[in-house]
């Protein structure tokens, strides 16, 4: 099969197609005949080999060199032991520990991070609505307990997450400011929110305006510039786990009625993600959440895609599409 290998840390060209085996699946796996995939930033530092990176992939070379978390195509075998899916199963999942799925097959555990792909979407399609959303779901439902008529900040809207949480946000009742550039003004509209703030132009911090939730998608605030904007019992989220913000959330959780928080949602246990699934899926079918792509790209134009996505100014979700071989 042709996989997308990082056979080393480096830059986006590092990343090149080869022919590697087919892995077979174990007793209790399944292999999917993979047809798509994202292009994430904790790829691009997997990739790359960033410190805080080499302490999970390896400290010289990658644990695991073909990259890549999220999948969706067609069971094309089982284990013997598999009970829960069948060939010809068509599937979703991400692979939350042994990655893999830049590649045209991937192997899975049954009880892993896999479940029905929504029937109305393309498996492009099945792979950014689950991308930003897997994410921005924790941080809204569970951290933030988000009820509606409360206000909620995001910055960073229109990349991956904080286009999911638009979405999150407005099903929870919630009234939403976004936190983009003046060009994604129109799509953050589209997905429901009611007021646009163009960070070129003007710093949210500044604003006189107060939220319950302030959610930074793309850690590129702190809580100590974002806390005059918080409103008493408001919260700050982010997604960039620091020592500082694991202070802050202890020193917050104990006194002062602003607070501050963090969710590890690469720790959840694979049941809970996939319930995760199973919910964003449903509303998917329903017609409300919206798959947001950016860009598509081919596996030869992986590179491409991960200087994308370096840039910090991805449009939602950056596709490759994986044309697995029959």
């Amino acid at each position: 099969m042709k996989a997308i290998v990082s056979s080393s840390y480096g830059p986006p060209e590092s990343l090149q197609v080869k022919v590697v085996p087919k892995p077979v699946p174990g007793a209790n796996e399944v292999r999917v005949r993979n047809s798509a995939s994202v292009v994430t930033a904790a790829m691009c530092e997997a990739r790359a080999g960033s410190p805080m990176a080499r302490l999970y992939f390896g400290l010289r070379k990658p644990k695991w060199p073909i990259l890549g978390t999220n999948f969706s195509g067609e069971v094309q075998a089982v284990g013997s032991s598999v009970t829960n899916f069948r060939v010809g199963d068509l599937v979703a999942g991400v692979s939350v520990t042994n990655f893999g799925a830049y590649a045209e097959y991937i192997v899975v555990p049954e009880d892993g991070v896999i479940a029905a792909k929504p029937s109305n979407l393309s498996d492009e399609e099945a792979v950014a609505v689950f991308d930003g959303s897997i994410t921005a779901l924790p941080f809204l439902r569970d951290a933030a307990n988000l009820r509606p008529g409360q206000s909620v900040l995001i910055n960073g809207a229109s990349g991956a997450v904080g286009t999911a949480a638009i979405q999150l946000a407005k099903h929870y009742g919630a009234i939403v400011t976004a936190v983009c550039s003046s060009a994604n003004r129109t799509l953050v509209a589209s997905l429901g929110a009611e007021h646009v703030i163009d960070y070129v132009t003007q710093d949210f911090t500044d604003n006189p305006d107060t939220y319950d939730v302030i959610f930074d998608a793309v850690a590129r605030s702190s809580f100590m510039r974002s806390r005059r904007a918080l409103k008493q019992g408001g919260i700050y989220l982010t997604t960039g786990p620091s020592l500082a913000i694991l202070l802050q959330m202890l020193w917050t959780s104990k006194m002062g009625r602003k607070k501050a928080a963090v969710v590890f949602t690469g720790l959840a246990k694979p049941a809970q993600i996939v319930k995760n699934l199973v919910f964003i899926g449903e509303l998917a079918e329903a017609g409300r959440f919206l798959p947001v792509i950016g860009s598509t790209h081919a596996m030869g134009d992986a590179a491409h895609a991960h200087r994308q996505v370096e840039t910090g100014h991805k449009r939602g979700s950056a596709v490759l599409t994986i044309a697995a071989e029959q």
